[in-house]
Order: structure tokens, then C-alpha cells, then sequence
């Protein structure tokens, strides 16, 4: 999962140190920096970041005008050398509000709040979407999923599902035109899914029978099957009677 940040602040020194801070974060993207409030108004409301660093004290417009004047409404940060503004800045809903000098450790901690919350954000944005039925087979599976593209949610029927691959704690879901990262575990989505159309071959594979091309025999006995994207996959021993129930 990747969360674009912007980090807002009219000092230089305060915004390079926020960028070294952040370099250890891989997940955190950072896509632009502001020095000026009327600055950060426009590339919020364009760039529309999961996750802004914000100083509170900025000549023209401070933070808190920003926040008042933005369409977007992404998760804060502030940032500032004055302890003052705290009830103010959390009365916004703030993750965390940072001193300036900033500390390392501390930060760390902020950093940790911001993701996991982010995190349960969009795990309980997906688990309500893909709870909705659109017209499955007897309502009990789904007929379309919603999977995650960039900032968009898109509305993925299930029949054009090739196959299911996991990856870690998500899995890949394989179209004949594309491919979607959801954060729900392929046993999750398994639940989902017709098991007369979409066959288990593998703790880490699921596929599509209409898109299955052949099954081949291997030397040692084991069985790989052939879809018609030209991918192969192994089919395990627990999951290979899954198979042999479809052989006529």
C-alpha cells in the first residue's frame, strides 16, 4: 500500500528534515512540498495525498486556514515549535502534532499512528464493499468485487477473474487486461467465490475454470494446469482432488 504525503512547511531546513525522517518508509511516497499555505491549498485539492506534514505557523495563510480552504481532506500531521495549538489542531482530527526541534523517536511514533490508521481505513472500506452482493448465484457469492486502483475503487465483475495469486498478507487478482492488489487474504476472497467456477489448486492459487486451458500430467505425478493467458501453475496434493473431481 502506498500513501502519497505532502509536507508543508515555509522553512527549508524543517522540510529536508521531514524528508530524511521519512526515508526509511518505503510506503509513504512523498509528492510534493509546500512553502506557502496558498501553495499547499492547490496541490492538496490536486495531488489529493492520503497524508500531509503541516506546520502550523506560515506566513499568509497558516495551517489552519489550509485546512479550512481544501476540498480534499487528508490525514494531518502538524508540525510546529509552539505546544499552544494542540487542542485546536487535534479539534481537526489530527494524527499527531509534532514540536519542533523535531525528535527522531517521537516521530516514529507518529509515523506508526498515521499508517495503521490508514491501513484500517481501507481494509474496513474494502470488507464493506466487497460484503455488498450484486446478483450472485443464490445471493450467497459475489458476482462483483471492488478492488483498489490507485485512489479509485473499481467495480471488478468476478467472471473476468483469470486467477488469484497470494502475495504475503495480499493477493493478486489476474484479469485478461489487467491486475489489482486487494489487501484481503486469498482464503478471504475463497469465501467469495463460486467453487463450481473458481477451483482452489494451491495454498497460494486459486483459478477460473472458464479460462483454464488444459491439465498436463507431470513426470513425478503431479498435475500442472495451463490457462489461456499462458500462465502455468502447479497443483499441490491437498488441492489436486479438486481437480480429478472435474476429470470425466
Amino acid at each position: 500500500m502506498k500513501i502519497d504525503c505532502l509536507v508543508i512547511d515555509d522553512e527549508k531546513l524543517a522540510r529536508d528534515l521531514l524528508l530524511e525522517f521519512l526515508e526509511p518508509y518505503p510506503e509513504i511516497e512523498v509528492v510534493a512540498e509546500c512553502s506557502k499555505g496558498k501553495d499547499a491549498v492547490e496541490k492538496i485539492d490536486k495531488l489529493k495525498p492520503k497524508l500531509i506534514f503541516l506546520d502550523v505557523q506560515m506566513p499568509g495563510m497558516d495551517g489552519f486556514d489550509v485546512l479550512e480552504a481544501i476540498e480534499h481532506k487528508p490525514y494531518v500531521i502538524f508540525t510546529t515549535a509552539y505546544d499552544q495549538y494542540a487542542i485546536q489542531a487535534f479539534d481537526k482530527n489530527a494524527i499527531d502534532y509534532l514540536l519542533k526541534p523535531l525528535d527522531e523517536e517521537r516521530f516514529k511514533l507518529a509515523i506508526k499512528r498515521a499508517i495503521d490508521r490508514i491501513k484500517a481505513e481501507q481494509t474496513n472500506v474494502e470488507d464493506i464493499i466487497m460484503n455488498i452482493k450484486s446478483g450472485g448465484d443464490d445471493g450467497k457469492y459475489s458476482s462483483h468485487l471492488f478492488v483498489q486502483k490507485s485512489e479509485k475503487l473499481l467495480n471488478l465483475e468476478v467472471k473476468d477473474i483469470v486467477h488469484l495469486e497470494a502475495s504475503g498478507d495480499y493477493t493478486v487478482l489476474t484479469t485478461k487486461n489487467d491486475q489489482y492488489l486487494s489487501s484481503s487474504g486469498i482464503g478471504k476472497l475463497e469465501e467469495k467465490l463460486n467453487p463450481e467456477t473458481f477451483i482452489r489448486i494451491h495454498r497460494s492459487t486459486i483459478i477460473n475454470l472458464n479460462y483454464l486451458k488444459e491439465i498436463e500430467k507431470h513426470f513425478n505425478g503431479g498435475l500442472i494446469v495451463k490457462m489461456e493467458n499462458g500462465k502455468s501453475f502447479p497443483v499441490s496434493r491437498t488441492y489436486a482432488k479438486q481437480i480429478r473431481k472435474k476429470v470425466v
